[in-house]
């Protein structure tokens, strides 16, 4: 009979060679699903795994995929290391990115770029509100944060469907499902010039290291976790855990909403259906790649934008369904969980009694 056994103390080098080991055997089963879709798999790999990085311009479109994802994961990070399970954050990116666009709607040819600032603003806020709502139900009522925060994303989606098909629709956009362009002034300013990277990469950066101060140098962010993981010591050390929770889904959701906004207003320019890409579902898997750390996650982040980049120039060039970004983005966190299992514990083959 097959038994799982508790290793005595699991490794702490393991622990970080664990998401490299995943990521290898990822490489492996992918390689063998182009065999059988009758691909080349070097071809393949060097579509995932070259590509985005051959060129100064390919490596600022990954940095443009890898911004979102950073920011969102920092702020899940938070929640996940509070244990608050908010799995919701791609609705907060949506509702981030109407909040900022709304505020852009409302530039026009005079307009200056203080305009920015407030747009920012709005999708930090947008997405703290959206988040507020499982914080609510869960300090009331006791809801099911993970339940509440992933029905809130359909909700989020047709806030937003209603709005571009509705009030929002541009009148001379030829009867499609989106919003005028907005004006020039409301662009993200750009860190150089024929690159789309923009300054959202620099505040990406900032909010990683300001995290890694927080938790791991302040009292506050030591009792944040706390509050979280052990609410009855917390409340004999005098701590919150109320307020843990909180200032977890409060700050998941200002950083989804900030990732929403710095994508409506930079790459994207305009509110379209389709603005919902997935980044907040994705970032999750950045978070526990990067195992909850700001560098790990930083480093995971650039993977996962290769995965989407390389889904999309797979689609091109090898006519594969873009929907295998999601397929490696879902062996690898399978791989992750299955070598973090056998990190803590061991196979043990032993006789069943009769």
């Amino acid at each position: 009979m097959l038994k799982l056994e508790a290793r005595p103390q699991p490794s702490r080098f393991w622990r970080f060679v664990s998401p490299l080991l995943a990521l290898l055997i990822t490489v492996l089963i992918g390689v063998l699903l182009f065999v059988a879709l009758g691909k080349d798999p070097v071809r393949g790999l060097q579509i995932f795994f070259w590509e985005p990085i051959k060129s100064p311009y390919a490596l600022g479109e990954l940095m443009v995929k890898a911004t979102p994802l950073l920011i969102i994961a920092l702020g899940l990070a938070v929640c996940f290391r509070s244990n608050v399970w908010n799995i919701g954050a791609e609705g907060q990116f949506v509702i981030g990115a109407v909040a900022a666009g709304g505020v852009a709607l409302l530039a026009d040819k005079s307009t200056g770029p203080w305009i920015v600032v407030f747009i920012v603003l709005a999708g930090v806020l947008g997405g703290m509100a959206w988040a507020g709502i499982t914080a609510l139900l869960k300090d009331r009522f006791n809801a099911n944060e993970i339940l509440v925060s992933l029905m809130l994303v359909y909700v989020a989606d047709m806030v937003l469907n209603y709005l571009v098909f509705g009030p929002w629709k541009d009148p001379a956009g030829y009867n499609f499902p989106q919003t005028k362009t907005f004006e020039a002034v409301t662009q993200i300013p750009r860190l150089m010039p024929g690159s789309r990277v923009s300054i959202g990469l620099l505040l990406g950066l900032a909010g990683a290291a300001a995290l890694w101060l927080y938790l791991f140098r302040t009292y506050a962010g030591f009792a944040q976790q706390v509050g979280g993981l052990a609410p009855g010591a917390a409340r004999y050390a005098g701590f919150s855990s109320r307020k843990a929770l909180w200032v977890a889904l409060l700050t998941s959701g200002g950083a989804a909403g900030l990732a929403g906004a710095l994508e409506v207003a930079g790459p994207i320019g305009q509110l379209t259906p389709y603005v919902p890409a997935g980044y907040g579902f994705a970032a999750i898997i950045v978070a526990f790649v990067g195992r909850l750390h700001p560098a790990g996650m930083a480093l995971s982040a650039m993977l996962m934008s290769m995965f989407y980049i390389g889904g999309e120039l797979a689609q091109s060039r090898l006519g594969l369904p873009k929907s295998l970004t999601g397929v490696f983005q879902g062996l690898l966190l399978f791989c992750l969980l299955a070598c973090d299992t056998l990190m803590a514990y061991r196979l043990e083959f032993r006789k069943a009694l009769r």
